[in-house]
């Protein structure tokens, strides 16, 4: 067992940033690259963190560096640890309530879930500042895991990426096949009658894109008017509301358009629904503004799992609009 006293007393914030450099890019050269300094450099800064700690961190080879089960357990701390370190500096550099909170969202739920997460949270902090990542599930999931993020809205990840983060279900969400008000496939749709049209699909391995793969085999679709991949919404949404593209995606991310008819929503259905949920590091206690936040993301999620009426669709818009 190492010495704790001593080794508190030796460790540095160069250790830690080291240690968390390599465990992201899992490699020592791209560590060093990103933090700017020799590769010797990180070399022997993780030798010295590994003396104080008596136990390897990293088994090291032709690969790559990997973590071996102690740097596991050290992950989610020193990962904390940096952070408290970065909030700290904020809070003597600005106001109180001044440090943005860092947010990842799915980029299918910018459009529709969180413009009214938002206003609820301007309600209670009027004078908070937000800093809103969008990007794929997974890279989300690794930036909250290394402390980059303060709170993710997404999906749930492979058990390996979830160490360290808690996931919360708010609601769940078929993936839908969303075309044009008017297009030809509105009036009479079959299976075998999509390969005619060109496809918009998430790209691939995300888990929105397995569900549409799992639809286009069941029902041996083979696209013969081409394929957009892309997990940008506002694309996605301008092919096809713009053209004859079919849009598979999940249904929050059209629910605007289909609200007001501009996008119709096909009959087929694309089972299993989707859980999206929210993400905090597990040994961080939030803080007041990230407690405001997340009391009004599980605030929206109630709204989002009622069913909507007509009139409940009409205020929808008309909040929209604002």
């Amino acid at each position: 067992m190492p010495d704790r006293d001593a080794a508190l007393a030796r460790i540095r914030l160069r250790h830690l940033q080291c240690f968390l450099a390599v465990a992201q890019h899992g490699n020592l050269r791209r560590a060093a690259q990103a933090l700017s300094i020799t590769q010797p450099a990180v070399t022997k800064t993780l030798n010295e963190l590994e003396q104080m700690l008596g136990k390897p961190l990293f088994v090291r080879g032709r690969k790559g560096a990997t973590l071996t089960p102690e740097a596991q357990a050290f992950l989610p701390h020193a990962s904390a640890s940096v952070s408290a370190i970065g909030r700290a500096i904020d809070s003597v550099g600005q106001a109180p309530g001044e440090t943005p909170l860092r947010v990842g969202l799915l980029p299918t739920l910018a459009p529709s879930f969180m413009p009214a997460v938002l206003r609820r949270y301007a309600t209670l902090r009027p004078q908070a500042a937000l800093r809103l990542h969008t990007g794929r599930n997974k890279q989300l999931v690794e930036q909250l895991r290394h402390r980059e993020l303060d709170v993710v809205v997404g999906r749930l990840a492979d058990a390996d990426a979830m160490l360290g983060v808690t996931f919360e279900p708010l609601y769940a969400e078929p993936v839908v096949i969303a075309v044009r008000a008017g297009h030809a496939l509105a009036r009479a749709a079959t299976p075998a009658r999509l390969a005619a049209w060109p496809l918009v699909l998430p790209l691939p391995g995300t888990m929105i894109r397995q569900l549409a793969d799992g639809y286009l085999e069941r029902h041996a679709i083979a696209p013969q008017a081409g394929v957009v991949e892309t997990i940008d919404t506002a694309l996605a949404r301008a092919l096809a509301l713009g053209g004859d593209a079919v849009w598979f995606t999940p249904q929050g991310a059209a629910q605007l358009d289909f609200d007001t008819g501009a996008l119709v929503k096909l009959a087929a259905r694309i089972t299993p629904e989707e859980p999206v949920g929210l993400m905090l590091p597990a040994d961080t206690a939030p803080s007041p503004a990230l407690q405001a936040l997340v009391g009004a993301i599980r605030q929206q999620a109630a709204e989002w799992r009622r069913p909507a009426s007509p009139v409940a669709r009409k205020k929808r818009r008309a909040i929209n609009r604002k």
